[in-house]
């Protein structure tokens, strides 16, 4: 048995997925993208969207009840491994130590063209 999560303080699904779905003691929370869920509008470069992706990531764990301490296992996607140095110093930002288990690939292509994508998994206990 799992259930849905959604707030719309982060954008809708652009598919038939669900922003995030508890199951047991774990939240998988869907890649998120820099929209802003106001205006469904994707913010202009790559700092300005890796916070807007924290962000919206960080309002669908809250809407779980959790936050980024919670989190186990990130997934970061980027349109150019160039940006990376970036993004990681964003990143840090948002977690602590100890950080959660994470992956990093350079992706061809992102939804809506963006340089950046993430989803995480956390545990609710």
């Amino acid at each position: 048995m799992f259930e849905k999560i959604y707030t719309d303080k982060a954008p809708n699904a652009i598919g038939p997925y669900s922003q995030a779905v508890k199951a047991g003691d774990f939240l998988y929370v869907s890649g998120q993208i820099g929209l802003n869920p106001e205006t469904d509008e994707k913010a202009e470069g790559i700092e300005a969207q890796t916070k807007q992706v924290l962000d919206n990531l960080q309002a669908i764990l809250n809407e779980a009840g959790a936050d980024f301490s919670q989190v186990v296992k990130t997934t970061i996607y980027l349109h150019d491994m160039a940006n990376f140095a970036s993004v990681n110093e964003i990143y840090g930002t948002y977690f602590k130590e100890p950080y959660p288990a994470r992956a990093c690939i350079e992706a061809g292509r992102l939804p809506r063209d963006v340089y950046v994508e993430m989803d995480v998994v956390a545990y609710l206990k």
